[in-house]
């Protein structure tokens, strides 16, 4: 008897249901700046000994394939793993702290076979997929708005893995944690009274954490307060990247031609300092551009937000957008002076496997939230 692979007819008609309301636009937002990025890193990576754009191109092919295999399952199939995965991730922070790879004296890295995971990376998702399904199965019970105990967990949920990346350390992508479940708690309900009490938490215990920062913490805090305080020290990146930033002028210097990026002057240059790159080479109208684009994007994520058949759907797209906001906007306010560098990559700009990963699966959940608003 030969063996039946065909869907059943339910689950094929659901498939179709879902293709037909796929998000097309979001899709190609992301295409086109993946495209962008992969172009850019071609120009940053020419005086590098490895031409990194192509093992860019590489991470993100293999970050389609996992958005797409996101995307074939049911969103709503992934709530009841939410906390599952979340432990795993924790347990992957746990052995980088460890037995995790030390590159400039920070152990983010986790050699699993011939890969170099960096599992704070899928923290940004885990937290998102854990806060989810609390404030989705937590629903019934906070009509009035979430208090001060009513937000002990979410906060747990978020600030465990937030702490286990900070001690690697890795401030940039623990506070990109953070900004993400303090997004998504801000979109359920909170009490004002508890928004008040917690500012002024966080208000004094920045202020209490200030004098116990590591002595290169405290040096970014200060060099953003006063950049030309140390222009040839810690104040190095900045000042660069601004130079970059500034000589581009109105249409750039055009592809390759920047000259920050090609005496090597830029630092990091096609990581954390990618859009210095870009602003130099592409001028004020190429960052208008990119900018169109990630506003296009943010906007059409919020969107699929407001639009989700259920509260788990809504979260899981909250989560996400916040995910891609914070990180274009702290990268880009850091490269030009804005805010203090801490290191946080640009979406889908910036080279880094496990960032083109995280950020590709991201928005493999936000296209499922999106294709399965009508489907049963």
């Amino acid at each position: 008897m030969a063996l039946d692979l065909s869907l059943p007819r339910a689950g094929l008609a659901s498939q179709r249901r879902a293709f037909a309301h796929y998000p097309w636009h979001v899709a190609f937002l992301v295409l086109g700046i993946a495209s962008l990025g992969v172009w850019n890193l071609a120009s940053a990576s020419r005086s590098a000994h490895a031409p990194v754009w192509i093992s860019q191109l590489s991470w993100m092919g293999a970050g389609a394939a996992v958005a797409l295999a996101i995307g074939l399952v049911d969103y709503r199939r992934f709530m009841r793993g939410a906390y599952v995965f979340y432990a795993l991730v924790l347990l992957l922070l746990v052995a980088t702290a460890l037995k995790g790879r030390v590159v400039m004296g920070a152990r983010r890295w986790l050699a699993i076979g011939p890969l170099n995971l960096q599992p704070s990376e899928l923290a940004k998702i885990a937290v998102t997929m854990a806060l989810a399904r609390w404030f989705h199965m937590d629903a019934s019970k906070r009509k009035d708005g979430y208090g001060l105990l009513g937000l002990a967990i979410p906060a747990a949920i978020t600030l465990v893995p937030a702490l286990l990346i900070l001690k690697q350390p890795d401030l940039g992508t623990a506070l990109i944690v953070v900004a993400v479940g303090a997004t998504m708690i801000l979109f359920a309900k909170v009490r004002w009274q508890a928004l008040v009490t917690v500012g002024v938490v966080v208000l004094a215990g920045a202020v209490f954490a200030y004098p116990h920062l590591k002595p290169y913490q405290k040096k970014r805090v200060e060099t953003f307060l006063n950049p030309e305080g140390d222009v040839l020290g810690a104040g190095y990146h900045a000042t660069q990247s601004m130079i970059a930033v500034g000589s581009g002028q109105g249409l750039g210097k055009g592809w390759g031609q920047g000259t920050q990026t090609l005496l090597s002057f830029l630092p990091e240059q096609h990581t954390d300092f990618i859009f210095s790159v870009w602003a130099e080479e592409h001028g004020f109208v190429g960052c208008l551009l990119l900018l169109a684009l990630y506003y296009a994007l943010v906007v059409s994520a919020l969107g699929i937000a407001g639009n989700a058949r259920d509260r788990f759907g809504h979260f899981l797209a909250i989560g996400v957008t916040a995910m891609l906001f914070w990180h274009a906007f702290i990268n880009m306010g850091m490269v030009t002076g804005v805010l203090p560098v801490v290191g946080v990559t640009l979406p889908l700009m910036s080279y880094g496997g496990s960032s083109v990963m995280a950020v590709l699966m991201g928005v493999g959940l936000l296209n499922n939230v999106a294709s399965r608003r009508f489907v049963n």
